[in-house]
């Protein structure tokens, strides 16, 4: 599993941008890629949870671009190995 950490910015461009990656994230969210996203209480980033490879969280970052957008910031990607809960 792979977690993906955003930072935000107060941005027009980010606002704009959101509900297609919103869209995008559902679909990746359908198709089992992606467990959970949302963004921070106070909106400055966000956290998604993949269940894909380090290799297929690259592909899904050039396929949408948000993660290009102004006011967006990959702050920090991590492999994460959970021990405790069902994440499936």
């Amino acid at each position: 599993m792979m977690i993906l950490e955003l930072a935000f910015t107060a941005s027009p461009e980010r606002l704009a941008a959101r509900p297609a990656h919103r869209s995008f994230l559902a679909r990746l969210h359908q198709e089992g890629r992606l467990l959970a996203a949302g963004p921070w209480a106070d909106d400055s980033g966000a956290l998604l949870v993949f269940d894909v490879e380090r290799a297929e969280l690259g592909r899904i970052l050039d396929a949408d671009p948000y993660y290009r957008t102004q006011g967006v910031e990959v702050a920090g990607i991590r492999e994460w190995a959970p021990v405790v809960g069902s994440v499936s």
